[in-house]
């Protein structure tokens, strides 16, 4: 029959589909060491897949000219990873074939340049008997010639001593914010970043960001301290709070929004005197809590502190707010293929009828098979839309984390899927519905069966019998 052939061809044709979309691409690159200007030479440059948590899919090592080559799997959002000295630095990959150059630089434990821009201490809400503050580090590093300040002690920071941590969260030159660890170091309140301070990137330096609780009764003293020089510290609070100076702290009312209030002292050094008191209740308004993270690039949850990056440098742990992109969908997914292989099981395996002839069974079993090849036409098609409709959704809710190019790259992939599905389905459909009717015919052209039975097979009413009128002699 002409049925199995097409089948076969339609089968292909989604197998090349599937194997398209899966197909590797060659991602070629220089890695540049930019404190001395040369090839960075035997470096490791592995690919790594950022929704996978952080998963590395393919490795290469950097030859005398600093080039590497390597295979990416898919089109799926990726990145590179390079470790230099230790430390690592990340681009993202390209979407499909092409080159992908990468800047690293030498290490050192102290470099001359690294400051902090801003430290700036958000009072957020008082709640329950707690104080919860946000607290923004922008270090700078204008080193010249550039170089990376790296060691398990790169950034040290202090705290109040009751400070109970929620969430921690660092950022690269231009990247992305990524939960790191927070490790305690030496007396109580003392932490430390285990993470690259890496030049600026134009105007754009590294961002630390801390969110914390304290116990509040209604009016608490800050004592903040910086490890090095700061240009500026910055304290934001809610109008209906008041804010009093410490003795010899030199802070300022400095009005940015007629929303909350804020206080700023200059050129803050190790040692010298910081303190303020902050008291009564009063919470940010939403927006600005908001706007006070993304102001700073450190938008997102960075609550997550349970699997920071263990690499030397802190690695990069996995971008905040992106979880896999199908997990808050499995259920519905899994119960959907569930029940759809409910039905065709139901209907395949239905009791066939066992009383007819040998002649109607013929008949019975090919409308069982044609009407198998609709059903499964009909399962592709549904299937098809689901799952297009299921990457456009995971791709419009993580959207904010991928970029619009792949966002856009995802919206395509999820509307051809769906459209190709439910194309080869209807084809599908297309060869049991031809297998119908020309089972139809044979059973109408039949001399064998009778008129009554031939509407039963093929699902009609029985025709009714009429009694000629008589005829007159």
């Amino acid at each position: 029959m002409k049925l199995t052939p097409m089948i076969f061809r339609c089968v292909a044709a989604s197998l090349l589909f599937a194997g398209s979309l899966a197909q590797a691409s060659t991602i070629t690159g220089t890695v540049t060491d930019k404190t001395t200007g040369k090839p960075a030479v035997g470096d490791v440059v592995v690919l790594v897949n950022p929704m996978a948590g952080m998963s590395e899919t393919a490795h290469a090592i950097t030859d005398a000219r600093g080039h590497f080559s390597l295979q990416k799997a898919g089109e799926g959002p990726a990145l590179l990873r390079v470790k230099h000295q230790g430390a690592e630095y990340f681009i993202e990959a390209p979407h499909g074939a092409g080159s992908a150059d990468i800047s690293v630089y030498d290490v050192a434990a102290k470099v001359d340049g690294v400051g902090i821009d801003e430290d700036v201490i958000g009072i957020v809400e008082t709640t329950g008997g707690q104080l919860r503050v946000v607290e923004r580090y922008a270090v700078h590093n204008s080193s010249a010639p550039p170089r990376t300040q790296w060691t398990t002690r790169s950034f040290e920071i202090v705290l109040p001593e009751s400070a109970v941590v929620d969430g921690v969260s660092g950022q690269r030159p231009g990247g992305l914010p990524t939960t790191v660890k927070l490790d305690p170091d030496g007396a109580k309140g003392h932490y430390s970043f285990n993470f690259p301070i890496e030049p600026d990137a134009g105007e754009k330096g590294t961002l630390f960001q801390i969110e914390y609780t304290l116990p509040y009764s209604g009016k608490l003293t800050f004592h903040p301290q910086v490890s090095i020089p700061a240009k500026t510290v910055w304290v934001m609070m809610p109008k209906s709070m008041n804010f009093a100076a410490g003795a010899g702290s030199a802070f300022q009312s400095s009005p940015q929004d007629p929303a909350f209030l804020t206080y700023v002292s200059k050129d803050a050094h190790p040692g010298k005197a910081l303190e303020f008191t902050v008291s009564g209740n009063g919470s940010l308004p939403r927006d600005d809590q908001g706007g006070q993270q993304a102001g700073s690039g450190m938008s997102g949850d960075a609550s997550d502190t349970s699997n920071p990056g263990t690499q030397p440098g802190g690695g990069i742990g996995a971008p905040i707010n992106t979880p896999d992109p199908l997990s808050k969908y499995k259920w519905w997914i899994l119960g959907g293929l569930g029940l759809l292989m409910v039905v065709a099981a139901a209907f395949l395996l239905r009791k066939p009828i066992t009383t007819v002839k040998t002649l109607e069974q013929r008949y019975h079993d090919g409308y069982l098979v044609a009407n198998g090849i609709v059903l499964i036409g009909t399962i592709v098609k549904i299937l098809s839309l689901f799952f297009g409709a299921i990457i456009i959704i995971v791709t419009a809710t993580n959207s904010q984390t991928i970029g619009n190019q792949v966002l856009f790259v995802g919206i395509i992939t999820g509307v051809a899927i769906a459209l190709f599905g439910f194309v080869v389905g209807v084809l599908i459909s297309a060869q049991g519905q031809i297998m119908q009717s020309m089972i139809d015919t044979a059973v109408n052209t039949s001399p064998l069966i009778d008129a009554a039975e031939k509407a039963r097979l093929i699902g009609i009413p029985a025709p009714n019998k009429e009694i000629p009128p008589s005829v007159e002699r």
